[in-house]
């Protein structure tokens, strides 16, 4: 779960990247140790999608999406990274996974301002928030790790297709998801469709996160039976030291400080911890319908994320969501 092990892929592993578009969500820095009063607060540490795009620009893609909420924090980032890789093409992208109308927004400006697609790393993610819905109806950490990502990679795969079909036989398109260890505290079933569409305030945010995670690995599957051109992938970057605790942290104030006890005592470097994602988007050991743990091992994951049945209903019921809703 930590990320502890032998290294089984390393940044400089990257192959050259040359003519690649990519689009990561989540890019902005992050950082939850600064957000509480700890001693000795841990400084300057960038979230997945950041270092994610920092090893990626190092291989000469023509371009890379940032893809965020916040416009400076993510500016911020693409500055940072730009002090280490001067000629990095990185384009801002407004994106607010909560909201369909704004991943609607962004996915039409990928789509008019270049026709290829190479690969789509879905990043972004809550965990263990307060109860509450997206803009669209959903409960808040299904909608945004699952059903926001699950929007922007049905409007971006005409793109992606394109993208594989052009380029043949050495056709290397991609969809990465990341999911978590956190799957396994999914509900009793593994998914609790019906109870989706309300704030499931009565059932444990680790559970609601745990569902949602789930739902990243079954759709990586539903993609990948379905899109054989493309390679889909979901990942488990391991315990890592970014900002995605502050919801829990909000969740439960009390739990601030042994969270940073078991953060600076187990976490691993977010440059360690972008390992995993980076393997799965670029190299060519990387298996479609995978599920890779630190450092790029694969791994069954628990016994719901091996339920073909459930990617079934779940691939259903996305589509019938998204069809409703008018995308």
């Amino acid at each position: 779960m930590f990320g502890f092990g032998a290294t089984a892929f390393k940044a400089e592993d990257i192959p050259d990247l040359s003519g690649k578009v990519i689009l990561v969500t989540g890019g902005k820095k992050l950082s939850f140790m600064s957000r509480v009063k700890c001693p000795k607060p841990r400084t300057g540490n960038s979230g997945l999608g950041a270092e994610s795009i920092l090893q990626l620009a190092k291989h000469n893609p023509s371009k890379i999406y940032l893809a965020a909420r916040t416009k400076a924090k993510a500016n911020a980032a693409i500055a940072a990274i730009k002090e280490k890789v001067p000629n990095a093409a990185i384009t801002y992208l407004e994106l607010d996974l909560s909201s369909f109308a704004s991943v609607k927004k962004a996915a039409d400006a990928v789509i008019q301002s270049t026709g290829r697609l190479d690969i789509l790393l879905n990043n972004a993610g809550i965990m263990a928030t307060p109860a509450g819905l997206t803009k669209d109806g959903y409960e808040v950490q299904f909608g945004t790790n699952h059903m926001g990502h699950a929007l922007l990679t049905r409007l971006l795969l005409p793109t992606l297709q394109k993208t594989a079909k052009e380029q043949g036989a050495s056709a290397d398109v991609r969809i990465v998801n990341l999911s978590s260890k956190g799957h396994r505290w999914a509900p009793e079933g593994g998914l609790v469709l019906d109870q989706c569409k309300t704030d499931m305030a009565s059932t444990a945010t680790f559970v609601r996160y745990g569902q949602s995670k789930l739902a990243n690995i079954l759709y990586t599957k539903a993609l990948a039976a379905r899109y054989p051109a493309i390679k889909c992938i979901s990942v488990h970057p391991g315990a890592v030291d970014t900002g995605l605790v502050r919801g829990p942290g909000e969740s439960w104030p009390v739990l601030v400080w042994p969270m940073w006890f078991i953060i600076q005592f187990t976490a691993v470097s977010v440059a360690h911890g972008a390992l995993t994602q980076l393997f799965a988007a670029t190299s060519k050991d990387a298996k479609t319908g995978t599920y890779y743990v630190p450092t790029a091992q694969e791994n069954a994951g628990s016994a719901y994320a091996q339920d073909e049945k459930l990617v079934d209903v779940l691939w259903d019921y996305t589509e019938k969501e998204l069809n409703a809703a008018g995308y």
